[in-house]
């Protein structure tokens, strides 16, 4: 049995996916131990079907029962452990996890784009791209941050943020499965 962390792109302000129905309608596909973890995207689960299939049906059933037509990714346990542990600012995310994020692209971004996003940052502001994960530091704060309000369009490739709060605490989840 693998265990998939689940990120739903785009979730919040306007966008809302009711966790207790995507809850049950995972559960109702046939995952077993389904959570979800606050109220933006997130949800864990233990299957023997693939990534593929995980995706393939999370995404048709979120389409159909909760209108929800937006990029899903799957990251298995093995995988988020590895995002972890390859962090380049790991002082920064023991010391202020919520100024750091981890974006899983769809596929890694052309080094053109990277530098157009690298433009953007300030002293003491950094992008790092590790395989397909990128990984911001904004000091100042991320809602603030230049470097972060340009990330998404100008990257060049779909991708999911998450804080290094919630990547913490989305492995804590899916590690107790």
């Amino acid at each position: 049995m693998a265990v998939y962390i689940l990120l739903f792109r785009g979730v919040g302000g306007k966008t809302q996916l009711p966790v207790k129905a995507l809850r049950e309608g995972l559960t109702d596909l046939g995952f077993e131990s389904v959570g979800t973890y606050i109220n933006s995207g997130n949800a864990y689960l233990k299957t023997s079907k693939s990534r593929a299939e995980v995706l393939r049906s999370t995404a048709q059933f979120c389409s159909k029962k909760l209108g929800f037509d937006k990029d899903i990714y799957a990251v298995s346990l093995p995988e988020w452990r590895k995002l972890i542990a390859n962090n380049p600012f790991p002082k920064a995310a023991r010391e202020t996890p919520k100024y750091v994020h981890a974006a899983v692209l769809a596929k890694k971004p052309d080094p053109k784009d990277l530098a157009i996003v690298q433009s953007f940052a300030v002293s003491g502001e950094a992008i790092a791209i590790v395989d397909k994960v990128a990984y911001l530091h904004t000091p100042f704060g991320f809602g603030t941050s230049k470097l972060a309000e340009k990330f998404d369009s100008k990257i060049g490739v779909p991708n999911t943020a998450r804080n290094w709060n919630s990547v913490l605490k989305l492995l804590e989840l899916a590690e107790g499965l």
